[in-house]
């Protein structure tokens, strides 16, 4: 019995090492987030309320997204000049620079997620502007 139970260790211990290897994606993970970055977390609800904090006082920031969702979720700056990749269920985006002019975003997935980065100098987002805003 004793040999058994360590037989399913030893292959649960392989199986879960061999899975470690290969390529993965260079915006998502599950490590912490780096020092000093400001987290946003995603929970699809109801569109501006999709995002927590919204807006983010984040203007000029590393900042992450820690999708605490049961589905992947993608988080893009509307101007397009970012986009975090497929964050995983209870993953967390690698760390992107929010410009300091502040700024809007959506869930290129779910593209009535919507949020917004105030500025770094205080000032409310700018305007949200294009399709994905109500």
């Amino acid at each position: 019995m004793e040999r058994n139970f360590i037989e399913v260790l030893l292959l649960t211990v392989l199986l879960g090492v061999s899975g470690c290897g290969g390529e993965s994606s260079p915006t998502t993970t599950t490590s912490p987030s780096p020092a000093g970055a400001f987290t946003i977390t995603v929970l699809r609800q109801n569109g501006s309320q999709s995002f927590s904090p919204n807006p983010a006082m984040a203007g000029g920031q590393m900042v992450v997204f820690r999708n605490v969702d049961t589905v992947t979720h993608r988080v893009r700056l509307n101007d397009l000049s970012i986009d975090t990749g497929d964050i995983a269920p209870g993953a967390t985006s690698g760390a992107v620079q929010m410009p300091a002019s502040g700024t809007n975003y959506h869930c290129s997935i779910h593209p009535d997620m919507i949020g917004a980065v105030t500025a770094a100098s205080g000032e409310p987002a700018p305007p949200c502007e294009g399709i994905y805003c109500d």
